[in-house]
């Protein structure tokens, strides 16, 4: 049986990822759970599951679920802070970690993991986005075996099983096109975060789904791809697929075109993951192809969404600068969430803070952090001025 740690269980991801685990009880258990500020939905997961620990972003919160919990906290180790996360994530018991965390907070407790020679299904793009080369070559010096959960990623694992990876041409990143792929630019000032947050797809956290909105999601990927495929960014494109039914390509330089195809529900490739290298059965999710209609593919537009064409330059430079850029989003998305600013105003900001950094090379984990935090404060300075 194999223990399970969840990262972010109270997400999207983590809940998708619990009703996998509760539909095959006998090949997971569940033994640590890590959340941040939902203490009665995490209190429910303890109580269905009975994890060995539970962690939580704060000690007000541990002792706010300690104290929900009751007798039955009893023989549940309640951790809190970077510290429990990481605790949690290395735990003796836990044979794959789940990580699933929203934004750069992943990628310390994924490390963790990483250390303690866990394997990783990996949910939070921002681990490698930040500080993907540092990853890559721990998780390779540990022996640790990364399968992505992300469906682009996970498409594009899957496609690539079994080939000769020097035979791969380009990756071919499909993007659903978010909410406002036909919406006029010169209307993108009228944009308010519940419009952004109807997403025509998927159903995922706010963050998330802001950044599909502006496709900075899909700039993410490309990173994220970059590492996970080791390959350039400049044999990575990306392709406007509305329907989300192929979720992404590979192209070989015979000319062959792989795809990997299901209906838009994560449950799919998390099971991939949880299960890798063995399928679950699970038969709920089979797309019905007379019923799909035309499937359709468009390139995308950088005028109406900037945010790709600044992934892309991240990638470029290299080093620190994919931190930078995924800090100053990080605010960027709050403060669009707050109404501090308008929808235009995520990427002019990101581009600002981007132009005031110079990037370098991290010779660690802490160079990222504090390119992070740089990134962060400055990105905050500028809203600060202009509200």
């Amino acid at each position: 049986m194999k223990g399970v740690v969840i990262l972010g269980s109270t997400g999207s991801i983590g809940t998708s990822a619990l009703d996998v685990i509760e539909r095959h009880r006998n090949r997971f258990r569940v033994v640590a759970l890590a959340a941040g500020r939902n203490i009665g939905l995490l209190r429910e997961q303890i109580l269905a599951f009975r994890p060995a620990v539970a962690a939580v972003m704060d000690k007000e919160h541990a002792e706010k679920l300690k104290e929900s919990l009751g007798a039955q906290a009893r023989g549940i180790s309640i951790l809190w802070g970077g510290p429990g996360y990481a605790e949690a994530a290395s735990l003796s018991e836990g044979d794959m970690v789940l990580s699933a965390m929203v934004g750069a907070a992943g990628l310390v407790p994924t490390m963790a993991a990483i250390e303690a020679g866990k394997d990783i299904a990996l949910a939070n793009k921002e681990t490698l986005v930040t500080a993907g080369r540092l990853v890559m070559d721990r998780a390779q010096s540990r022996g640790v075996r990364l399968v992505p959960v992300d469906s682009e990623h996970s498409a594009i694992f899957q496609c690539l099983e079994g080939q000769d990876k020097k035979r791969l041409k380009r990756i071919l990143l499909t993007a659903s096109g978010g909410p406002f792929f036909r919406f006029p630019k010169e209307d993108f000032g009228k944009i308010t975060p519940a419009d952004a947050l109807r997403h025509p797809n998927w159903i995922m956290g706010k963050k998330i789904t802001i950044d599909s909105a502006t496709m900075m999601n899909k700039g993410l990927e490309v990173i994220e791809a970059r590492w996970l495929f080791d390959i350039g960014a400049d044999r990575i494109d990306v392709i406007v697929h509305p329907q989300s039914i192929i979720h992404s390509m590979v192209e070989f330089r015979d000319g062959s075109v792989l795809a990997q195809m299901g209906l838009p529900d994560m449950r799919v490739p998390i099971s991939y993951a949880l299960g890798y290298p063995e399928r679950l059965e699970d038969g709920r999710f089979a797309p019905d192809f007379l019923k799909t209609g035309p499937l359709a593919f468009y390139p995308p537009d950088l005028e109406k969404f900037p945010c790709l064409g600044l992934a892309f330059r991240a990638v470029s430079e290299g080093g620190t600068m994919p931190a930078v850029l995924n800090g100053a989003n990080e605010i960027a998305v709050e403060a669009f969430l707050s109404g501090k600013i308008a929808f235009p105003d995520i990427p002019r900001l990101i581009e600002k803070t981007m132009n005031s950094h110079a990037a370098f090379e991290p010779r660690g984990i802490g160079d990222v952090l504090e390119a992070d935090r740089w990134s962060r404060e400055k990105t905050l300075e500028y809203i600060e001025k202009e509200t």
